[in-house]
């Protein structure tokens, strides 16, 4: 360790005598200083940390998840041996870190996966207090979630704009990597728009070279001025196995924040629904469609009744601009939309036969259709079922009925169904909705139900 260290400090020297000069080309407001001569006259990021690192918290949290034992799902192997109904259950430990963005009300932003199954959360401050925590609102779907503690003299970091990051920008990445204490690690933004990656359903990371290690999601990522421009969340590394090769991914701020106002203000995320499928638009299909474009989102189907069929979209449309932001794929629709509540206009710019014209539409709630299993055959009793909705990222891409709820110790628990499943056949017969899963089950004592579930797919036998 020590024979690496003078190395190390010429290297982060090096990189911020670079971050000097970049910052000479484009000054910083004289009010935010950036980086500081020290007594020695090297420059550091020592006093903007000084700042900021306060407002960065370590999370810990304990729950409990059941623990799947097939032969105890087995309700002949349960009789036989006299076994309680009840499933059995683990205690889990998390460790993790988040962002004060709101000293007066105790505003913390995190990873939805810090605090996933927790029971309890404790929130570390950099002073050593330990604080208990409250969940105001979690959304899987971007990964994110608010805490909220009570406590006096708290320290927030001012919010940036993502929307002004470019490649090469430096940051600084604050967090608790592998439970070893508050750790700063700085580089630069690799690329920005990452998406299609799988680890969340709405992407749009910001990559950086900073060093992102286990423990450290829900930690921040700012700029030289100090400013939280995203909420580290996830690492790309070799095999899956645990360490930072220079692939890290963080949320941007922007995103973030118009999660974090609707996780305040509902507990949840209210999404509304456009109504249409999109893809890519690829080389091949722009030249079918006559068009000069590279990037969009082509329109594969418009819904009946939806926002979209009311504003006049149609199929072979291809949107190119959403509320006055480009859209170069698939995902930036979905993006943007996803993040809109019900009842908000938005503005899309498409091509039509060449031809650009500007469409206006109101995103409208999303359709509700949830059915208790036990209505569809009593061996689904205990799941609760319902369509993909349109937020999802399976929807348009696999036909299917989805499992949203499943209670444990429920004979749908038990013969193996969870949350998040998707139904896709049903004794040997397509199921792409409820009405088809009712009329493939009309009957059957028994039921061979085939599950798609995360990226892999399974039969599952109730009888």
């Amino acid at each position: 360790m020590s024979a690496l260290a003078p190395d190390i400090r010429r290297r982060t020297a090096a990189l911020a005598c670079g971050a000097l000069l970049a910052l000479a080309a484009a000054p910083a407001p004289a009010a935010i200083p950036a980086l500081a001569p020290a007594e020695d006259g090297l420059p550091t990021l020592a006093p903007m940390l000084e700042r900021v690192t306060p407002a960065v918290v370590n999370i810990f949290t304990r729950g409990r998840v059941p623990v799947r034992n097939p032969l105890l799902e087995d309700p002949f192997f349960r009789r036989f041996f006299g076994l309680p109904e009840a499933p059995a259950e683990r205690e889990t430990q998390n460790l993790g870190s988040g962002v004060v963005v709101d000293a007066e009300k105790g505003y913390i932003l995190t990873n939805h996966h810090v605090i996933a199954n927790a029971e309890r959360i404790t929130v570390t401050l950099r002073d050593g207090r330990r604080l208990e925590a409250r969940l105001v609102g979690a959304d899987a779907e971007t990964d994110l979630a608010v805490l909220q503690v009570k406590a006096e003299g708290l320290t927030a970091i001012p919010f940036g704009d993502s929307d002004r990051l470019r490649v090469g920008d430096f940051v600084v990445a604050i967090g608790n990597p592998f439970g070893l204490g508050q750790t700063v690690t700085s580089g630069i933004v690799s690329a920005l728009g990452r998406s299609g990656l799988g680890i969340e359903g709405y992407e749009d990371f910001i990559q950086t070279d900073a060093s992102i290690n286990p423990g450290n999601s829900g930690g921040a990522l700012v700029n030289l001025r100090g400013e939280l421009v995203g909420i580290n969340t996830a690492i790309l590394s070799p095999g899956g196995q645990p360490g930072n090769i220079g692939i890290g991914f963080a949320i941007p701020i922007n995103m973030a924040r118009a999660v974090m106002a609707q996780l305040v203000e509902y507990g949840e995320v209210r999404r509304g629904r456009l109504g249409v499928h999109v893809q890519d638009l690829t080389p091949e299909l722009a030249r079918a469609f006559g068009i000069g474009r590279r990037h969009g989102a082509v329109i594969t189907q418009v819904l009946p009744g939806s926002p979209a069929a009311k504003a006049g979209l149609r199929p072979g449309d291809v949107v190119i601009e959403a509320e006055g932001r480009p859209v170069r794929r698939a995902a930036d629709l979905r993006n943007i939309i996803g993040l809109l509540r019900a009842g908000t206009k938005v503005r899309l710019t498409v091509l039509r036969n060449g031809h650009r014209r500007t469409v206006t539409a109101v995103i409208e709630p999303p359709r509700q259709v949830r059915v208790e299993g036990e209505r569809v055959h009593p061996r689904l009793a205990g799941a609760v079922l319902g369509e993909i909705p349109e937020g999802s990222p399976l929807h348009g891409k696999v036909e299917g009925v989805l499992v949203t709820e499943v209670a444990p110790g429920s004979p749908a628990w038990f013969a193996g169904l969870r949350p998040g499943d998707v139904i896709v056949e049903a004794n040997r017969k397509p199921a792409p909705d409820l009405d088809s899963l009712r009329r493939a089950v009309r009957g059957s004592r028994t039921l061979l139900l085939n599950v798609r579930r995360g990226d892999g797919a399974l039969f599952i036998l109730l009888r």
